[in-house]
This record gives structure tokens, sequence and C-alpha cells, in this order.
């Protein structure tokens, strides 16, 4: 095993060796405070170990592989360096105690799942790891215990669990459709690339998939788990669990313009899920849930790239949406933590430390020039063409700048007194600098082009419109219907009700909530064990 496959391996591995390390009792306390460190190996693979050969076991048939490709790499590098700034938040947010140690377990657990779908090669591997980013956020979302984190987590819960279901069923149609037995991702897409596989694993995988990355209708978890969550905790649920469903996305379906009708399905979902996201987060006035809306209108438009690269044939298609979700990881996980640094600080501090460099991310989601959003926006752009999709991305982009002038209003709204920890202030800006900074560095290292060169009137008219509507909301905005926090949930939950069979849902869900830590352990056991078997096999 090579140097770099060493590091591959140990991405998802080293969260869970951390909590194995603190599970005895005199070094049970320290946990919270090594969270930052666990991600380091990730993020190590993420600059050293892109395009490494692939670790192949058992080569001849089942083909068991961890590989890191180029956009997996950008996505790997972005969540590792989230979930270890997050990871410093973190500490100095819950302090010390068993609650903190609690929320740093499912915290290593959900980390494991989340940077292993990035080296995961195949549908074994991949499904083990998007379970572990899946249900373990349970514990995240759940931990302060308020009524309302609890009818999150459930609901979070229960959509994870269907999409697993989905997932599960997708890659069993992929796999039997693969000749020799193969689990390999490659030789899966390959059975799609030649019509081996039926529409039906299509359709499941966008549904698994698109649950994650909160595409509509599906997307109902996001502003309900993000506000009720811990501030940490709603920084990486939003910049890095929902990239699972990103990275699934990218690699299991296939690019090469053979399924061109699932890919203006797909594109005309992510349209839809874009301007819906929008809608519903300018009626918002808790700053994070207008994140999370945020986050849905954000993942729609990746989604739609994704589709209309899919249907072209676009061979730089995955290259391009892992560059504009890099900044979304980056951009996305220091806003949320700007709402917690926020609420400590007041006067010129707020201004200079927070809101000034909040508003400059946020006109980013724009495409302003000269922001890391705008390098973003450029990336995907060829995919979007000259037509009514180009259109369509133009006014997304006038519909995130209104958006996100909301968010930094309703920001400013939250500013405190006094001061703040170092360990809450260093995170948002080492994350607020990254994500300025790191898109710039990158852009012309991987081929998209000279940044300097962008036409910046053509970037500049979405975010003048988006201006004009975010000053007509600030004067009309009151005469809006208000949106629940989970927009879709609540005439579902009403017709279930009306049906009688919303209280039976309910007790079945506390039920499988009440031993869900003796399944969770059972579940972490798993992978332990699985971790070990590929160590051990790969010597």
């Amino acid at each position: 095993m090579t140097a770099a496959q060493l590091l591959v391996v140990a991405t998802p591995l080293a969260p869970l060796l951390l909590l194995a390390a603190g599970l005895p009792r005199a070094t049970r306390r320290h946990l919270p405070a090594l969270l930052w460190l666990a991600p380091l190996p990730g993020l190590a693979a993420a600059l050293l170990a892109g395009g490494a050969p692939p670790l192949v076991l058992d080569p001849d048939r089942l083909r068991f592989t961890l590989a890191l490709d180029a956009p997996a790499a950008l996505l790997l590098g972005a969540c590792a360096l989230l979930w270890s700034a997050a990871g410093i938040h973190a500490r100095a947010y819950l302090g010390t105690g068993p609650g903190a140690v609690r929320f740093a377990a499912w915290w290593l657990v959900t980390q494991s799942g989340s940077l292993g779908v990035f080296v995961a090669g195949d549908l074994i591997g991949f499904y083990l790891a998007f379970a572990l980013v899946s249900l373990p956020a349970y514990g995240l979302i759940v931990h302060d215990g308020t009524p309302a984190a609890r009818r999150a987590a459930a609901v979070t819960l229960l959509l994870a669990v269907l999409g697993e279901v989905a997932l599960l069923l997708g890659f069993v149609l992929l796999a039997d459709a693969v000749p020799g037995g193969s689990i390999a991702i490659a030789d899966a897409v390959a059975a799609l690339r030649g019509g081996k596989a039926p529409d039906l694993a299509i359709a499941l995988l966008i549904a698994g998939f698109g649950l994650k990355a909160g595409l509509l209708p599906l997307h109902v978890w996001l502003p309900l788990a993000h506000p009720a969550a811990p501030m940490p905790a709603s920084a990486v649920l939003s910049g890095a669990i929902v990239k699972a469903g990103i990275i699934g996305l990218l690699r299991v379906l296939p690019l090469d313009g053979s399924e061109a009708g699932w890919g203006a399905a797909l594109a005309a979902i992510g349209f839809a899920t874009a301007f819906w996201g929008v809608g519903c987060g300018i009626t918002q006035r808790n700053p994070k849930t207008v994140l999370a809306y945020s986050t849905v209108s954000q993942m729609g438009l990746l989604a739609a790239a994704l589709g209309l690269g899919m249907a072209a044939g676009e061979p730089g298609a995955a290259l391009a949406i892992a560059f504009a979700a890099l900044h979304h990881v980056l951009a996305k996980g220091a806003l949320f933590l700007a709402v917690g640094v926020i609420a400590g600080l007041g006067g010129w501090r707020a201004m200079l430390l927070v809101l000034l460099p909040a508003l400059v991310l946020a006109l980013g989601f724009g495409g302003a020039p000269l922001t890391g959003g705008a390098l973003a926006k450029a990336a995907t752009k060829p995919l979007f063409g000259e037509s009514l999709a180009a259109t369509l991305a133009a006014l997304s982009a006038a519909g995130s700048t209104l958006l996100m002038l909301h968010f930094t209003r309703r920001l400013a709204a939250g500013r405190g007194a006094g001061g703040v920890a170092p360990g809450l202030l260093l995170p948002w800006l080492l994350l607020a600098v990254a994500a300025m900074v790191l898109p710039w560095v990158l852009y012309p290292r991987l081929g998209l082009g000279d940044p300097l060169a962008l036409p910046m009137p053509e970037a500049l008219w979405p975010v003048l419109l988006g201006a004009a509507l975010f000053a007509a909301l600030r004067r009309w905005g009151a005469r809006l219907p208000a949106v629940p926090e989970g927009d879709l949930l609540h005439p579902a939950e009403r017709v279930l009700r009306a049906t009688g069979g919303w209280g039976a849902g309910i007790a079945r869900i506390e039920a499988a909530l009440r031993v869900w830590p003796v399944a969770g352990m059972a579940l972490l056991l798993l992978l332990l064990a699985v971790g070990a078997t590929l160590t051990i096999g790969a010597r």
C-alpha cells in the first residue's frame, strides 16, 4: 500500500479510531477538544492523494475499491476543512460535560460517513458510508432536547431511512445488471451507459441522493434540522452532509449523454428546487432557516447543472460542479458559524469581524464579481448554454442575491454585546477567508480558465436585480404569507392527521428512536469490522 492509498484508507477510519480512543473513562472528557484532528487525514488525502491509483481488493470479482478522483478530492478537501473548523467551534460552543462528549461521539460517526463517501469506489462501501452520514446525524440534531429538535430529528431520521431504502433498491438493480458480479461503481455506471440497468434504478438513485441533497419535494428536513441543531452541527449539515447527495449523483449517473431524458428530468427538478428555496426563504426571520432554504436553492441549481451536463454529455461537468460545490461548502459553513459569533459581538467589532465578511460571502452566492461565488458561477455557466436554461440560471442568481441580502439583514438583527470566545471567532474567520481565497487559487489550476478574464457586466446584472428585489422586499415583504419551516411537510401532516395515521406513525418512530443508541452502536461496530478487514486485506 502506498502512502497516498494509506491516506485514503485513513480518511473514514480516523474519526472512528478517535472515537474508540475516547471510549475509556480516563480519556472520554478530552474527546470534544480533539474533534478538529479527525478530518486532517482526509484533508491530507485531498491534497496529496487525488488521482492516486485506486486500492482494489478482490480485483478479479467483486472489486472492493477505495479511490479519489479530482472532483471527489475537491469536495473531500473542502468538507474536511469545514469539519475541522467546525470541530474547534463545537468545543467552544458546547463546553465540557457529558452532553459534549455524547455530541462528540455522534459527530465523529457522522463525520466518518461524510468523508467516506468521497473515497468509496464500490456499491457496498459507498452504501455503508452513506448510511453513516445519514442516520447518526439524528444525534447531532436532537442534541438540545427541545421539542423542535426532537421533531426535526425524527423527521430527518424517517426521511433518511426512506432514502436508504431507495438507494439500496437502486444499488441492487445496478449490481444485478453488472456482468461478472462486480460491485465497483465504475462497472455499475458502465452498465447504465449500456442500457443494461432499468430506468427504475436511475429513478431510485435520483430519489435517494436527491433527498440528501435537499431536492424538491424531499427537501423538508433541511429547514427543520438546521434551526434546531446546535450551531456547529448546522454548519456541517448544510455545508458538508448535503454534499453526500451531490457526490452520489456525480458518481453513479452517466454523464456521457446516454441518459439524456433523465438528465432533462433532473434539470427540471433542480430549477424548481432553486426557485422554491428562494420563495420560501424570503418569508423566514430566523437567519439559520434562511440559510437552510438558501442551501435548498443552491443544491437545486447544482442539480440542474448536473442534469444539463448529463443530457449533453459534457465531459467537464463533474469537475465544474465539484468546484461550485466546494465554494458552497466553505461559504455556507462559514455563514452558519457567523450566526453563532455575532450573538456575542456588538458595535464596530460585529461590523468589521462578521457583517462585512458575511456580506461578501452572501453576495458571492449571487455571483457578484471578484468573489469566490463568481468563479463558481463561471465554472458551471457552460453547462447552461445560451438557451432558456441560461436565463433561468441568471434569474436564480438574482434570487440568491435577494435571499442572501435578506439573510444579512436577519444576521445584523442578532447582534449582541461584549466579546466572543476565540474558539468561536477563529473558525468563522478561517472559513470566510478560505471561501474567498481558495476558489481563486484553484480555478486556474483546474484548467477552468483565467479568473481575471471573466466578463464583469454579465455577472453583475443578476446581483443588481437581486438588490432591487431586496429593496422591494424590505418595503412590502410584510404582506407576504408566512411559510412555516418545513413548508410542504405541514400539509402532509394535516392529511395524515385527517386519515388517523399520524398518531400511530409517530408512536412507531418514537419506539424506533428509543432503541436507536443500540442500533447506532451496532452500526459503528460493523463499520469498524469492515474497516479493519479492508486494512488487513490491503497489506
